[in-house]
């Protein structure tokens, strides 16, 4: 369904990735680690179409950059640092769902709810302002609430307290199973029960892929 086939990057002279090549199919949930520079959030923006790259990515069989648009409505997508987003929450519910098809208020709120985060009483808070827990909150709930068949978490509970790491952990655990998860965690033992894949990077390059039924790949 998704795959990656010798791509590379580089930033003017720095090889960031270096010809890795993987692939995911329905149910696959896979998490992938390394230390910083280790290249996976450069993958997952390769993967999401935001940067060019040598060799060829293709997701649900689109090409990721030239049908970029038409990949990311099939994408979730929570980025390890939120961005600098000025809109008011309301305003930000309300582009999310003209630009989003098959996204309702309703499926946000659901999804807000279940972290514990209250929509109604921000709406009119502008996002930038919220604390680091509420935007990593606000951006998940619009990436469930889209119900993707890709959902590509980088670093998603970093800005998290404890208490809401895990109430975000176990929401993920309701999501369909033949959605696709690939998320970047520093903490494998918080997402060990979630995926059944582990995927370890190294200066740019893919070193390991173990499944966790046991048994290097």
């Amino acid at each position: 369904m998704i795959s990656i086939k010798n791509v590379g990057k580089k930033f003017g002279k720095a090889k960031i990735l270096n010809n890795c090549s993987l692939s995911f199919k329905d149910g696959d949930r896979v998490a992938i680690v390394g230390g910083n520079g280790a290249g996976k959030t450069t993958l997952l923006r390769c993967l999401l179409g935001h940067y060019i790259y040598s060799g060829k990515i293709t997701v649900f069989g689109m090409d990721a950059r030239k049908k970029r648009e038409e990949v990311l409505q099939k994408v979730g997508f929570v980025p390890q640092l939120p961005p600098p987003i000025q809109m008011t929450i309301s305003e930000l519910i309300n582009f999310s769902i003209a630009i989003t098809d098959d996204l309702s208020k309703e499926d946000i709120y659901s999804v807000a709810k279940d972290l514990h985060f209250d929509i109604g009483g921000n709406l009119s808070k502008p996002f930038s302002k919220l604390s680091g827990g509420m935007k990593q909150k606000m951006l998940i709930a619009l990436a469930l609430a889209k119900k993707p068949s890709l959902l590509v978490l980088d670093e998603p509970a970093a800005n998290l307290d404890p208490y809401g790491r895990e109430i975000f952990f176990k929401r993920i655990a309701k999501i369909p199973k033949e959605t696709i998860v690939i998320l970047t965690s520093h903490r494998i033992k918080e997402v060990h029960d979630l995926v059944n894949r582990v995927v370890e990077m190294d200066c740019g390059h893919i070193v390991k892929q173990v499944r966790m039924e046991g048994g290097e790949e």
